[in-house]
């Protein structure tokens, strides 16, 4: 249960006062030497102190106990003197106790919440001369309150407790479920790498022998790109494969730490581009080397999707490549005109469609935007990117950022 407020037990005790008015203005006097009003003193006294409940429990506690006691000595010593003769019932105990005894169940631990609410039951019940018009009274003025608010307590921890084990469970659930999506992911990444590497060597070893037996230099020429083309693709194939079944790094970063620096570079994938028949123009700004790896390897990767979805959809179009390096980072603009032929429908079949999709979430992840789709008006297609020059993450926060520029 919630905890009394300090705002809200002012709120009570101003209810209670009220309350004792009432009942004193209604119900018999005292007529001792105190005066008329002695017992509306003592309860005043009490509604008071509950403004300080939440700070002293047990002083405020002790305070009834006392005013309990002074009731109990003027009925047995001094009758009417403190409490009314003839309306004991009611009067055995402060107004206001029941309203004390609940509010020190939240505030104080068990075993001083029980001794003092047994004092003040032993008071306020008089079980030394037991009535039905006192002890049924004084039993609901102090155990009941007690009883209520020990029960709520205890069932708000146990619903608590249940809440945390049903979180706990459907943490561990969606932890078991990342686990298999992993095991499936490293058995997919085999099963994918027996595959492919497969067919990879096949047509490695079928080009090395045209190579072997062709006497047409062109032809060998050829067929050699063919055989280093399938060789770099078997290397990126393991360092991707590696990635899927270990977790590792940017696939990006790996390719390059494996000893293939020059695939990171889009001049390579311009080279490629050209050897082809594809027309491309590069042109670079700036210097390249102020950005991170993996801000590199993210560029790298935006400039070979775009070279790829020319050769898959717009065969024959004349593509600029334009890169712009400064403080900022780099900005990527690969643009193409029209197409001179319809493309090949099988190399244009055989894409997944997530290759765009799939790429700007890999440039939003690491703080960049990309922008794609045809050029108004003069036709062809534009894919434009700007990425960050710097992304701080664990493995490369010593090396990315020497100076401090991260922090």
């Amino acid at each position: 249960m919630k905890r009394p407020t300090t705002r809200g037990l002012i709120v009570v005790a101003l209810a209670f006062a009220v309350l004792d008015v009432v009942l004193y203005l209604l119900g018999p006097k005292t007529t001792g030497w105190a005066g008329a009003a002695a017992h509306l003193t003592i309860n005043l006294v009490v509604d008071a102190s509950l403004c300080l409940l939440a700070r002293y429990p047990v002083g405020v506690a002790l305070l009834a106990v006392a005013g309990a006691l002074t009731m109990l000595g003027s009925d047995l010593f001094a009758p009417g003197l403190l409490v009314p003769e003839d309306a004991l019932t009611m009067r055995s105990a402060p107004t206001a106790t029941p309203a004390i005894v609940a509010n020190i169940g939240l505030l104080l631990d068990r075993r001083r919440a029980l001794i003092l609410t047994g004092m003040l039951m032993v008071l306020a019940a008089r079980p030394w001369a037991p009535s039905w018009e006192i002890t049924p009274t004084g039993l609901l003025n102090t155990a009941l309150p007690l009883a209520i608010v020990l029960y709520l307590d205890a069932r708000k921890q146990l619903v608590r407790s249940l809440r945390d084990r049903a979180e706990r469970a459907e943490r561990e659930q969606h932890l078991l479920a990342e686990q298999a999506r992993a095991q499936e992911r490293r058995r997919l990444a085999a099963e994918m790498h027996d595959v492919v590497t497969h067919r990879l060597s096949l047509i490695v070893l079928h080009a090395g022998a045209l190579g072997v037996t062709t006497t047409d230099a062109a032809v060998r020429t050829a067929v050699e790109e063919i055989r280093l083309a399938g060789t770099q693709a078997l290397d990126e194939l393991r360092d991707l494969v590696g990635v899927l079944r270990e977790g590792g790094a940017e696939p990006g970063a790996g390719a390059r730490g494996a000893g293939s620096a020059a695939a990171a570079d889009p001049a390579v994938l311009v080279a490629e581009s050209r050897a082809v028949g594809i027309p491309v123009d590069l042109v670079t700004e700036g210097d390249p080397g102020s950005l991170s790896p993996t801000v590199d390897a993210t560029a790298y990767r935006v400039v070979q999707e775009a070279l790829t979805n020319v050769r898959k959809h717009a065969p024959g179009a004349r593509v600029r490549v334009g890169l712009r390096y400064g403080a900022e980072g780099v900005r990527i603009e690969v643009a193409n005109t029209t197409s001179e032929r319809p493309p090949d429908p099988v190399l244009a079949g055989r894409g997944s469609g997530a290759g765009l999709p799939g790429l700007r979430q890999r440039v939003e992840l690491i703080g960049g935007s990309l922008a794609a789709g045809p050029v108004a008006g003069a036709g062809g297609y534009r894919l434009d990117a700007i990425l960050p020059a710097y992304v701080p993450t664990a493995e490369s926060k010593d090396q990315d950022d020497p100076g401090g520029r991260g922090r």
